[in-house]
């Protein structure tokens, strides 16, 4: 499935990244690393979500109503004048409930990965994670999917493999403190049987290469 890739080498994904980066101060570079390396674990740690009964129904009823990829009509209204504080109180939301306890330690990953401070880092999540829901909410619609095999086969298709950059970063966040936590599957998704550099982590090597 393309459509997180065409979104982010398309005009629209540069406008993300151009209005995140204002949205919280920081360079266009730096905010396009982040998210390069931020959005494969949250789209992983959904994909984990969706495998359970559950959790398909909950994102699939998110998926239909909130995030229904309506988000991604006016990138321009969303960062014009400042991103909406109910856009980053959902946001918020949405990271408590994919990553929970491990969200600090996600945080501070990729702070020490980009060398932004993890509050920089939180308000970079906070915007970017409702666009990633609205447009897996688009995807959704289009492929008219309607169940948890349906919806994790899509959400597997979106992440692709990833890079090695990436492949370290998930690494780094495998169950420090040994509860068996959501992260351990996420890293086993995109370790193990996508080594290749293609799908959404070869383009996000390429188009967020580091750029010092």
């Amino acid at each position: 499935m393309s459509g997180l890739l065409d979104l982010l080498n398309s005009d629209m994904g540069r406008q993300m990244i151009n209005g995140v980066s204002q949205q919280t101060g920081q360079p266009e570079d730096k905010t396009a690393d982040v998210l390069s390396m931020a959005l494969p674990v949250l789209m992983g740690a959904m994909k984990k979500n969706a495998a359970t009964p559950e959790g398909a129904s909950g994102l699939m009823n998110a998926l239909s109503n909130k995030h229904d990829g309506s988000i991604l009509n006016d990138l321009g209204g969303l960062f014009g004048g400042g991103v909406d504080r109910s856009v980053m109180d959902d946001g918020a939301g949405i990271l408590g409930h994919l990553l929970g306890q491990k969200q600090p330690n996600v945080e501070n990953a990729l702070s020490s990965q980009s060398g932004l401070d993890a509050g920089t880092i939180s308000q970079i999540l906070k915007v970017a994670a409702p666009i990633l829901m609205g447009v897996v909410g688009q995807q959704t619609r289009q492929n008219n999917v309607s169940d948890s095999n349906g919806l994790t086969g899509l959400l597997g298709s979106m992440l692709g493999g990833q890079p090695q950059r990436n492949q370290s970063l998930i690494e780094s966040l495998i169950d420090a403190d040994g509860d068996g936590s959501v992260l351990d599957d996420v890293a086993d998704m995109v370790l193990g049987a996508n080594k290749k550099k293609s799908g959404l982590g070869g383009l996000l090597g390429g188009l967020f290469g580091r750029r010092r």
